[in-house]
């Protein structure tokens, strides 16, 4: 994942709970501008370390974070959900529709 996707997710996050830049940088223990200077300034990558921290401060997980599409996150971890207690001919017949949707 490039450095501005990261950002951008970080802000999304961020803005989704409602929080400030510094509250968020507050939350993770940081300087209080340190989610400023890394939303605006872009030079510098946050550690995996600081990117589990901040996901966590805004009621995420990494997983949702690296998502491959984070606006889809939660409907297709409930549909893998419901998925897991579907009786098997059924999960093959979601398979052809699918398949030819």
């Amino acid at each position: 994942m490039e450095l501005n996707e990261i950002i951008a997710r970080i802000s999304k996050l961020r803005m989704r709970e409602g929080l400030s830049a510094r509250e968020l940088s507050l939350r993770i223990g940081k300087n209080e501008a340190y989610i400023n200077r890394l939303e605006y300034r872009k030079n510098f990558e946050p550690s995996i370390s600081v990117i589990n921290d901040i996901a966590e401060a805004c009621n995420s997980s990494l997983e949702e974070f690296f998502y491959y599409d984070i606006n889809q996150y939660n409907v297709d971890k409930r549909i893998i959900e419901l998925l897991k207690h579907t009786k098997p001919e059924i999960k093959e017949s979601i398979i052809k529709i699918l398949e030819n949707s």
